[in-house]
């Protein structure tokens, strides 16, 4: 298991790509967090995850809220004695055109995508930097390399991301802690659904393997970043995307 003895925090791991990663880390031995704003889906989580010997701790956290990512770190600490890896997942959509798109939905977008990837990854900086070893993972989108219709808020956050871990990994790396951003493509989630099927085959008929990803294939990324094998591997930007970009 190549996260045997590893703590890892997970946003947003009570769905889609954050559940199936929270499931892969912990087929791999490492110890989670599943952290998420909705008591009820992360009750739900622990209790789908917390199987056999599998060590499980849910925290319902604002990623918005520095106070509550504090203390959700905090418990991480107390619960393990340490943290060794964050998966920033967490994040939301709130589509529009720019003339349409209102202040309302562009700073909800950036609270959780971009301002909630800065407070939970300064966080965890601290505890690793003195444990001299750790990795941060940052969910990107392909939407952050090539921009997409409507997506003005989304598009800058992922941006920004990519922006945010090459600075990380700069600064962060000659103290033995790396950092990794992931650009998945359309993956098969609950995010998709407000699509028209119509718009959504387009976008399927641009992949060249030809379907949507499925989200326990981004999580298989995340298990390799997260394990010593990545070890040599900083600032590095990684698509999954089934070749859209192509």
């Amino acid at each position: 298991m190549r996260l045997q003895g590893k703590t890892a925090i997970i946003t947003g791991a009570a769905g889609g790509i954050g559940m199936a990663t929270a499931r892969k880390f912990v087929r791999e031995g490492a110890a989670i967090v599943v952290a998420d704003h909705h008591p009820e889906r992360v009750e739900e989580a622990v209790a789908a995850l917390a199987t056999g010997d599998a060590k499980v701790l849910g925290v319902c956290t604002d990623v918005t809220d520095h106070a509550s990512v504090e203390a959700m770190v905090g418990r991480t600490i107390d619960a393990f004695g340490r943290v060794d890896v964050l998966v920033n997942n967490a994040g939301i959509t709130q589509d529009a055109r720019l003339v349409k798109m209102s202040e309302t939905q562009f700073d909800a977008v950036i609270d959780v995508n971009l301002k909630g990837v800065f407070l939970c990854a300064q966080a965890v900086a601290g505890p690793m930097l003195e444990q001299g070893s750790g990795v941060i993972l940052n969910a990107s989108s392909v939407v952050g390399l090539y921009g997409n219709f409507g997506q003005t808020n989304y598009a800058a956050t992922k941006a920004g991301v990519i922006g945010f871990t090459k600075t990380w990994a700069r600064e962060l790396g000659p103290k033995g802690v790396r950092s990794a951003v992931v650009c998945p493509g359309f993956v098969r989630t609950p995010i998709l659904a407000s699509i028209p099927p119509a718009v959504m085959q387009k976008t399927i008929d641009k992949i060249p393997l030809g379907r949507l990803g499925e989200p326990e294939e981004i999580a298989n990324v995340y298990a390799f970043l997260a394990s010593d094998e990545a070890s040599y591997l900083n600032g590095a930007v990684i698509e999954v995307s089934g070749g859209i970009m192509l």
